[in-house]
C-alpha cells in the first residue's frame, strides 16, 4: 500500500503571535488562548489534550485525554492510577501535554512534572461525574486485557444492580494528576511556514524567560 500525501497542505493565515501582545505569565497566555478556542464555533473540544509519557518499556506513548481544570499551579486531569498511563506517570512524572486547535491554527506544547492530586479533590470531582461515568471508573481495570465487550457490560450491570442507586465511592486507584509546567510553547501558524513560536521557560527564581524560536 502506498499513498503520497506530499501535495496536501494548507496556508495558515488566521493570526499572529507577537511579543507586544504576550502576557508575562504563560498560564495567563494559556487562559486567553483557551477561552478563544472554547468560544469558537469550530473547536468542538477545546479541552482535549494529548498526554505523552515514557513507559516502563522505554517507549513514548501519547493519548488524548480531557483537561478538567487549570489553575495558576498547572493542569489537572483524571485517570486510573493503575492504567498504563497511570503507572508510567508514577514511574516517571515528566510529561508533555499538547493542545491543537486546528481551525485557529494554534498549538500549545507543555513540558511539566505531574503529581497526584489530593484525595479530597479527587473525591469532589468523582462525586460531580454522571453516575454512568462513576460506574465505568469502578468496573474498568483500565489497560488490562479483557475477553469481550460483553464482559464489561456484565460487570456494569452487576454493579448497577448491587449498588441499588446508592451514592458511589471513588475507588482508591482512580484520581487526578496535577501537571506543573516548566516550559510552555505557543505556536501560531503563519504563511509560508514561517510560524510564530514563543517559549516560556521557568527559571530558578520562578520567573519566566520568554524567547522566540525559529520555525
Amino acid at each position: 500500500m502506498e499513498k503520497d500525501l506530499s501535495n496536501l497542505r494548507l496556508t495558515y493565515s488566521q493570526g499572529e503571535l507577537l511579543e507586544k501582545d504576550l502576557r508575562e505569565n504563560p498560564m495567563e497566555q494559556f487562559q486567553q488562548w483557551f477561552l478563544q478556542a472554547q468560544n469558537s464555533d469550530t473547536e468542538r473540544e477545546a479541552y482535549a489534550m494529548s498526554v505523552a509519557t515514557i513507559g516502563k518499556d522505554g517507549f513514548p506513548k501519547t493519548r488524548v485525554v480531557l483537561l478538567k481544570k487549570f489553575t495558576d499551579e498547572g493542569f489537572i486531569f483524571y485517570t486510573n492510577y493503575e492504567s498504563e498511563k497511570g503507572k508510567a506517570i508514577m514511574e516517571n512524572p515528566h510529561l508533555c501535554l499538547s493542545f491543537f486547535w486546528s481551525t485557529l491554527e494554534r498549538q500549545i506544547i507543555i513540558k511539566g512534572i505531574a503529581e497526584k492530586l489530593a484525595p479530597n479533590l479527587s473525591d469532589g470531582y468523582f462525586a460531580s461525574r454522571p453516575r454512568g461515568s462513576q460506574l465505568a471508573a469502578i468496573i474498568s481495570s483500565q489497560s488490562e486485557v479483557i475477553p469481550s465487550r460483553e464482559f464489561l457490560q456484565e460487570r456494569l450491570n452487576s454493579l448497577e444492580k448491587t449498588s441499588n442507586g446508592a451514592p458511589l465511592k471513588r475507588p482508591e486507584n482512580w484520581g487526578g494528576f496535577l501537571v506543573r509546567p516548566i516550559s510552555m510553547e505557543f505556536w501560531q501558524g503563519r504563511p509560508n511556514r514561517l510560524h510564530d513560536r514563543i517559549r516560556y521557560s521557568l527559571q530558578e527564581d520562578y520567573d519566566w524567560k520568554i524567547e522566540r524560536l525559529s520555525p
